[in-house]
């Protein structure tokens, strides 16, 4: 009985239990624990970049082969690529099938302060613009705002350089590979407070939203989150028979990953630990460093899936009738900008509201109706996410040799052994 007490799976289980009976039973209490979930997360973020430059130096530094790390990151570029699509497609013919905004009405009032804030960053938005972001003009900004793109672009630059120094680099790779060590036990003793942090997010989410907000956007939402549940375990499913590993034994082993995320509604908190989890799985520190950190950027399948569903019920709202042409216009576009507000607060509603401001045929207005549901959708985009950014980095290192079988079965041994215990 201690153990089950002790499991974090347990803990944070029973933290995101009792998170939904507070917000349900008492909203206002309930509100107020919101900062709860956001030192949780502040916690983890300031921990993220320095692992993601570690990992990423290390990586490159130990392979030395600087041809093997070009292609490792053009194979990731490739699969976040036609993965991502596949999302952006399923999510639109779901979306037409079900035709979730048949019935819902738009009122034709103004758009709040919030939407109109989201449409004018949304008009702003620029792939030119996103790409000259990637670069940094200032290092130590990048670190300080903990922006991941910036600082894996300085990491494999500086990966580069430390392994084009040979053996007069080696006192610089020994000290990381120190630190790195030091900052993933930062992470282990931050992750002991995860079950308070789910609690307090969750907490504040019901009693902020309410569960009544639920009702008129049921049929979205039951959506979205179907068709995220038949993206991981057809489609995903399919892409880890293909490369000879199981979807379920995956899940299992970074089950306390996927409860943190949904407790929190953030993928971000669970990315150091997802690097080591990785690692841990059997993918060499230099895939891992490349390919996962680079996916919370480009490879966001939840993402895309709830994007064109998101447009395609906004124009059945408003009662505009999409073409085809248009509708592969959603998808050319959703292409682009779901990349371009990767790392920009707010992204997924920016995305919208640049897609509508790009079509300009489905009114603004309808981004007020999303606004009540997108916190309870958040965390399903969120898994999602999470679970193809792993499949992805376990991809890349099975096709380039650098996975070893004998740690993943390992791995999956011990979340069979874990799992039990936990129930």
């Amino acid at each position: 009985m201690k153990k089950l007490f002790t499991n974090l799976t347990f803990q944070v289980l029973s933290a995101i239990a009792i998170g939904i009976i507070l917000g349900t039973v008492a909203p206002e209490t309930a509100k107020n624990l919101k900062p709860l979930g956001d030192i949780f997360i502040n916690m983890v973020k300031m921990v993220i970049a320095p692992i993601i430059f570690f990992t990423i130096v290390l990586g490159i530094a130990k392979i030395g082969d600087m041809k093997k790390v070009g292609r490792v990151g053009g194979k990731a570029l490739l699969y976040f690529e036609i993965v991502t699509t596949f999302a952006l497609i399923i999510g639109l013919i779901v979306a037409n099938v079900v035709k979730p905004g048949a019935g819902v009405h738009l009122d034709g009032s103004k758009m709040n302060e919030k939407v109109a804030e989201f449409a004018h960053e949304g008009e702003k938005m620029d792939m030119v613009d996103f790409l000259i972001h990637i670069v940094p003009s200032n290092v130590v900004e990048s670190f300080a705002k903990g922006d991941i793109l910036q600082v894996v672009f300085f990491a494999v630059l500086f990966g580069f350089a430390l392994a084009s120094l040979g053996k007069f680099g080696d006192p610089v790779i020994e000290l990381f590979d120190r630190l790195s060590h030091t900052f993933f036990k930062i992470v282990n003793i931050v992750m002991r407070v995860a079950p308070i942090g789910a609690f307090g997010a969750i907490s504040y989410t019901i009693g902020n939203y309410g569960l009544s907000t639920l009702i008129p956007l049921g049929k979205l939402m039951l959506s979205v989150y179907l068709t995220m549940f038949f993206f991981v375990f057809v489609v995903l499913n399919l892409i880890c028979k293909k490369y000879g590993f199981s979807l379920w034994n995956y899940l299992k082993f970074i089950k306390e990953e996927l409860l943190i995320v949904l407790g929190t509604s953030s993928s971000e908190s669970v990315l150091p630990r997802m690097m080591d989890k990785m690692e841990k799985y059997g993918c060499s520190k230099s895939v891992v460093g490349l390919v996962l950190p680079t996916g919370y950027s480009f490879n966001l399948d939840g993402t895309s899936i709830y994007l064109t569903m998101a447009v395609v019920f906004l124009a059945q709202v408003s009662g505009v009738d999409l073409s085809l042409t248009q509708e592969l216009t959603i998808i050319a576009i959703l292409m682009l900008t779901s990349k371009g507000a990767a790392t920009v607060t707010g992204g997924g509603f920016i995305v919208l509201a640049s897609t509508l401001s790009a079509m300009q045929v489905i009114p603004m207005e309808g981004l007020a109706l999303l606004l009540g549901v997108d916190r309870f959708m958040s965390e399903a985009r969120a898994i999602v996410n999470m679970i193809g950014n792993g499949i992805a980095t376990i991809v890349v290192a099975k096709s380039e040799n650098e996975f070893d079988a004998s740690k993943q079965q390992a791995a999956d041994q011990n979340a069979d052994s874990s799992l039990t215990s936990a129930v």
